[in-house]
């Protein structure tokens, strides 16, 4: 996943302003081969190796190295982790349209890796298709945040106060440093660099349940949950609001590591009731 911070810039340089400069990729913006980015324009013109339109290969050269299907999806990927990082710094705007085309000129890729990464985002619920346009970026309310924090706290409540009476200290002595890391992304003021750290950490605890699909679906619940609202509140506090979120992983970490499961439960709920109305 790339860097928030830096994903962050990058995006702030261009999909706030589509079609503005097209062409001219900002510092730092995600680099993509230049065999990926040729093969992804000959693929739209059907001219790529295995391009469905106009295909002639009675004359044409075998190609003996051809080049590996992984790395379109890689692209592809980088891509994604960009745009969900713009989502998160607020940088793509809830009620605006964004087409695939101005994106990949900022980007300095075609339109199909982000017309892809866009159609992902749809199905996670963060975009809407506008037929002939490109994408509108979901308006959300605080009643969704409610919703999303109350079925995040259904499934991660029971499973922490389980593991905080069954996982050993040592255990939990381990994600020290994750919950520090917390602290020091939510001091850098950077909502898309805490959201990286934020997720982390909630990772971690979850994945000692060994249960690999519940981590799956929180995280994915949790991602939803990071994105802004409309009209949320400025960055001052917006910042002051990760500073606390960072001093409650703090908190419940040195709880889980007394074995005090009231105040775990305390602190849990806490946790999630703030992010219901605010984070």
């Amino acid at each position: 996943m790339m860097q928030g911070a830096q994903g962050s810039a990058e995006m702030g340089a261009g999909a706030g302003a589509a079609g503005a400069g097209a062409g001219k990729p900002p510092v730092g913006a995600v680099r993509v081969p230049p065999q990926a980015r040729a093969v992804d324009v000959d693929r739209e013109r059907g001219t790529a190796p295995g391009a469905v339109r106009g295909e002639h290969t009675h004359s044409e050269t075998p190609i003996p190295r051809p080049r590996p299907a992984v790395q379109r999806s890689s692209v592809r990927g980088q891509i994604l982790d960009a745009l969900r990082t713009s989502l998160v710094a607020g940088e793509l705007r809830p009620g605006e349209v964004y087409s695939a085309p101005a994106l990949g000129d900022r980007f300095g890729v075609s339109a199909t890796p982000v017309r892809e990464a866009m159609q992902q985002l749809a199905l996670e619920g963060a975009v809407e298709v506008v037929p002939n346009r490109g994408f509108r970026v979901v308006e959300r309310g605080r009643r969704e945040l409610g919703e999303l924090a109350e079925v995040r706290s259904l499934i991660e409540v029971p499973v922490m106060l389980r593991l905080a009476r069954t996982v050993p200290v040592d255990r939990w002595t381990e994600l020290r440093p994750l919950a520090e890391a917390t602290v020091r992304a939510a001091a850098s003021g950077c909502p898309a660099t805490y959201a990286e750290s934020d997720r982390a950490f909630h990772r971690a605890m979850l994945a000692l349940s060994g249960n690999e699909q519940l981590v799956q679906i929180a995280e994915d619940l949790h991602r939803r949950a990071q994105w802004p609202l409309v009209g949320g509140p400025g960055s001052r506090g917006r910042a002051a609001e990760l500073v606390a979120d960072a001093a409650e992983h703090m908190a419940l970490l040195d709880a889980l590591m007394a074995g005090d499961v009231g105040v775990v439960r305390s602190l849990v709920g806490e946790h999630f009731a703030g992010a219901g109305s605010s984070r």
